[in-house]
């Protein structure tokens, strides 16, 4: 259920990199518990778009804000760049686990050393995450161990571990194999369930029209269009977006 308070605004955002602009005046407003898939072509600037949300994009005009830190170049401090970190996740296509460590491990070890928290009480809480995704039985596992989907799992458990407000998700399943899928989504499907702020970068269709409640359709750095994801997929109203939802239902 989402609340009537901003987790992430954004108006009139550009990004460039040297003579390339990748956004190009962006503009919207998501809130507490939306569930936002970011879908559109590749390369129309939807990773960009959601890098820019945790400041791993620096954005080169507009206004951000994502709770209640402001984004600009001018404003951001380490400070706040570190508050924002604390409290923004962030789970990539790839899985980037550290192979030396165990499951366990590596889910301990941000809130020990980022958030200074005892050992013992880390251990507490990245067995209850890895509990949450399925994945108990593997804590003392090394990530070799572990298929593509686990992995994906494992990485989602140590973003929960930092108990963040907000997830962002990039591509989270597109580096997995076709069958392995579906438990990346039942996972991230019982975390939107729970109330998690989500923001998804994905090609699955089916997530963004059944479990998202908003999409943003992106082209060419532009937004197409946004709104109620259900209806945008099942009805898109710009041509754009009706010719992308054509390529991709027949993939």
């Amino acid at each position: 259920m989402t609340s009537e308070t901003p987790a992430i605004a954004f108006d009139n955002l550009h990004k460039s990199y040297g003579d390339l602009e990748v956004l190009k005046g962006v503009s919207g407003c998501l809130y507490r518990g939306d569930v936002v898939s970011i879908i559109g072509p590749s390369g129309c600037g939807k990773s960009t778009l959601l890098r820019c949300f945790n400041r791993l994009e620096i954005i080169n005009q507009g206004k951000l804000q994502v709770l209640d830190v402001d984004l600009s170049p001018a404003k951001i401090n380490s400070k706040t760049l570190r508050f924002l970190r604390t409290k923004v996740g962030m789970v990539f296509q790839q899985f980037n686990l550290f192979p030396h460590l165990t499951v366990l491990k590596n889910l301990m070890l941000a809130p020990h050393q980022v958030l200074n928290k005892p050992e013992s009480e880390c251990k507490e809480i990245a067995l209850r995450y890895l509990e949450k995704v399925g994945l108990a039985s593997k804590a003392n596992v090394y990530p070799e161990q572990l298929s593509g989907g686990q992995k994906q799992r494992v990485a989602i458990a140590r973003s929960l571990c930092m108990q963040p407000e907000i997830l962002l998700f990039d591509e989270p399943t597109s580096a997995l194999d076709p069958e392995l899928v579906g438990e990346v989504l039942c996972t991230m499907q019982q975390l939107a369930e729970e109330g998690m702020t989500m923001v998804v970068v994905t090609h699955e269709m089916q997530f963004a029209r059944d479990v998202a409640n908003r999409a943003i359709f992106l082209d060419r750095g532009k937004i197409e269009e946004q709104g109620n994801a259900a209806e945008m997929i099942r009805n898109p109203k710009s041509d754009r977006l009706k010719s992308f939802l054509s390529r991709m239902m027949q993939g």
